[in-house]
């Protein structure tokens, strides 16, 4: 894994430093201690980002490194064995997943006030039997769990007994695409690593959660870095390490930070009572695709369409219905159902909010007042196998009456097989998924399949959009069809 390249040896330092301070070993990394910004004359904050730049090309990062060094920490945690037997499995289940976190046993944080309230990630902590926090100055601490949220991946702990711990501050302005940015943390262990890049790019979503628009950097971040703060040329904190893009398990210089501004709005609520309540409109909702445009007759690919509304839900008191799509939220428009998530997250509920829909091909205004996200929603719907049905032409799909299969329900068609090389399974369409409707008309049978394949095909439809019931919940799936 080690590679010596002689070549690097005789580049100059000022060179050194545009490429990240590369060291004999051809790892892009400084090995310092973690760090902190300090209150203190010896330790005030470079005064311009400006002067920051010039700091970089004329020195490195070593004053800055300097100035944020103390307030970051190491984090130890001890699991029963069951979390940790979990814990191994899923890190074994994840291999061929891309985009990784690190160990729940070994990450990183860094302090926030004095009094010891310190940040992590929650896949560090989460079902700890004991943190331990070692500081940069090897000082050894027990730290509590203040509270976790699992939906951004962030933990608060503290340490109590002291008031006069080394801290830093979140920035209160996004980083821009292109600006330097250092990480420091504990990457396998070793402690006390600082790596440098940039900021590459803002608004990834990487399947992670509805809640996060992450941060993507190019320092390299590995196991442990987790938690761990990310510093502008200021010494704030833009981003926290939570996971990278590695095939092979370490860094490629594809790193993911939580913005500052979701974990600013998080922490605060950690500390205040231990957990995060959120904004609630009850729908499932999923991105408008070209097809989905398509097939609603939209020329943007833009908003959310609602999949469906929960029963009794704020939207469904609104007069939210299934198949409206809506394109803006107090006159910010929707880009798609995570642009929604993130609006409606960082709300108050019991806030009054104005809608832009539109239903039925027609735009119009809805007021709801949004609701309190509930701690755990189920919106299960299981069919069984059956070899029952006809095949319906075009689309690759075996379907039987719901009401002729048992564990099917008695809403709509379910599909009792699947071409393996049909237009449906390259859709994603299994077997005991459930069609309820087809362009907004509700199908009981095979033959109501057909009418509405037809009708489609005579208002000259490229795709036809069906609402589906599946396994983990209700969806709309744009399917291609023929005109001939």
């Amino acid at each position: 894994m080690v590679h010596v390249n002689a070549e690097r040896k005789v580049l100059t330092a000022r060179r050194m430093t545009l490429i990240g301070s590369a060291t004999a070993l051809g790892m892009a990394v400084l090995l310092a201690g973690p760090g902190a910004y300090r209150h203190a004359p010896n330790l005030t904050a470079l005064s311009s980002s400006a002067q920051a730049a010039e700091a970089v090309q004329s020195g490195g990062f070593a004053d800055l490194v300097a100035k944020v060094k103390p307030a970051v920490i190491s984090v130890r945690v001890t699991m029963n064995s069951a979390a940790r037997t979990a814990s191994s499995d899923n890190e074994r289940n994840g291999d061929a997943f891309p985009f990784r976190r690190g160990s729940p046993l070994e990450g990183s944080g860094f302090f926030i006030s004095a009094d010891g309230y310190a940040v992590t990630n929650n896949h560090v902590v989460n079902n700890a039997k004991s943190v331990q926090v070692t500081m940069d100055d090897g000082t050894i601490h027990t730290a509590k769990v203040v509270g976790t949220d699992t939906r951004t991946d962030l933990a608060l702990i503290k340490i109590d007994g002291k008031n006069d711990f080394p801290y830093v501050k979140f920035a209160d302005h996004e980083s821009r695409i292109g600006d330097w940015v250092v990480a420091v943390g504990n990457p396998f262990g070793l402690g006390g690593t600082v790596t440098a890049g940039i900021v590459s790019a803002h608004g990834r979503n990487i399947g992670a959660g509805p809640y996060n628009d992450y941060i993507q950097i190019d320092a390299p971040i590995n196991k442990g870095n987790s938690g761990g703060p990310t510093f502008d040329m200021d010494g704030n904190v833009i981003g926290i390490n939570t996971a990278i893009f590695s095939p092979s398990g370490g860094s490629v210089g594809i790193a993911f930070d939580i913005p500052a501004d979701t974990a600013k709005m998080v922490v605060a609520q950690l500390k205040d009572k231990g957990y995060v309540t959120r904004a609630w409109m009850g729908v499932q909702i999923q991105p408008v695709t070209p097809e989905i445009a398509d097939s609603l007759g939209m020329k943007k690919a833009e908003g959310a369409i609602v999949a469906e509304p929960q029963s009794g839900s704020p939207a469904a008191k609104a007069g939210i219905e299934t198949g409206d799509v809506i394109t803006a939220v107090n006159g910010r428009p929707v880009k798609d159902s995570h642009s929604l998530a993130r609006q409606v997250a960082t709300m108050t509920p019991g806030k009054a909010i104005k809608l832009e829909v539109l239903h039925k091909g027609k735009a119009k205004s809805v007021t709801m007042t949004l609701g309190t996200m509930p701690n755990e929603r189920q919106a299960n719907a299981r069919g069984q196998n059956s070899t029952a049905g006809n095949k319906v032409p075009h689309l690759g799909l075996n379907l039987a009456p719901s009401s002729d299969v048992a564990g099917s329900g008695d809403k709509g068609v379910v599909i009792t097989g699947v071409e393996p090389d049909g237009p449906a399974a390259e859709k994603g369409f299994k077997t005991g998924d459930v069609i309820l409707d087809i362009g907004g008309t509700t199908v009981k049978d095979v033959s109501d399949v057909r009418q509405a394949l037809s009708d489609a095909q005579a208002h000259g439809r490229r795709n036809v959009l069906m609402r589906v019931k599946t396994s983990d919940g209700t969806r709309f799936v744009a399917l291609p069809i023929s005109n001939g």
